[in-house]
């Protein structure tokens, strides 16, 4: 595992701090960096406030509204953000809902905290490497994990499974609409159908290019994660913010425990 090395909030670039969250959720889960990474890089460039035009997308991951509060649902509670999952909901319908619309509005708010959004992103992979191993009986690797961002895991097993098969039979008849609404990912230039084969190494070369295009061997930095830690707690965001006052001119300023639920809020809301 590559070193953590020191650095404080006051000094730390935005994308110092991005990296640094994806480091740290990886750290947390176990999903493998390089993919973190390079999904971010592909979905939002690396930019925490990444908006999409035509959907709810939002966000290092650009969760649409539903997967945002789909992910909250199931893993909030591990991270601190008992909160949140509490006030999700599931209609009859199969749709996740928040009653309150504050409420809603501040947990979908939290996709542009790069650290909440980091470790959510990890866990929905987890979720889908897990899915996929059942179904392939085999290791999944990165690129499978983005084939499933991008096919839906169900798709991904379906697309996966016949690719093990037969790697070099084309993919557009196996998924007509994907191939419709995607087709220069399903055929090239001169109309050709591609393999599974190829369309898998294409996505492989789209990660690999999103870590490339940070130049040179990362560092990742430690935030003074406690032995053994796993939750994203809002005492996590009380003590970055305690960094950041403390250099400032007025040291006398703290938040204290009781604030800590709404001073991970005014952080998350604010992307600081």
């Amino acid at each position: 595992m590559s070193a953590f090395a020191d650095i404080t909030v006051q000094g730390a670039s935005t994308g110092n701090r991005v990296t640094n969250a994806i480091a740290m959720a990886s750290r947390r889960t176990g999903v493998d960096f390089g993919y973190l990474l390079g999904q971010a890089k592909i979905e939002s460039s690396l930019n925490p406030h990444a908006r999409a035009a035509t959907s709810s997308a939002r966000g290092l991951y650009q969760f649409i509204d539903q997967s945002w509060l789909a992910v909250i649902d199931k893993h909030g509670s591990e991270y601190g953000l008992g909160w949140a999952a509490d006030a999700v909901s599931r209609g009859a319908n199969g749709r996740y809902y928040v009653s309150d619309p504050d409420l809603r509005q501040q947990i979908l708010d939290l996709r542009n905290h790069p650290e909440t959004a980091s470790v959510m992103a990890a866990e929905h992979a987890a979720d889908n490497k897990a899915y996929l191993e059942q179904r392939l009986g085999r290791e999944a690797q990165p690129v499978d994990l983005y084939l499933a961002h991008f096919l839906g895991v169900g798709g991904a097993a379906k697309f996966l499974s016949s690719h093990d098969r037969a790697p070099q039979a084309t993919a557009a008849s196996l998924f007509p609409a994907a191939a419709r609404a995607n087709r220069s990912i399903f055929y090239d230039k001169q109309g050709h159908a591609r393999s599974f084969a190829d369309i898998r190494d294409r996505f492989n070369a789209k990660l690999q290019k999103g870590m490339d295009s940070l130049g040179g061997e990362v560092r990742y930095a430690d935030a003074a994660l406690p032995t053994g830690a796993k939750a994203v707690q809002p005492a996590d965001y009380v003590r970055i913010e305690t960094q950041r006052l403390a250099s400032a001119a007025d040291v006398s300023v703290r938040p204290q425990p009781q604030t800590a639920r709404l001073a991970y809020l005014m952080l998350a809301t604010l992307g600081r």
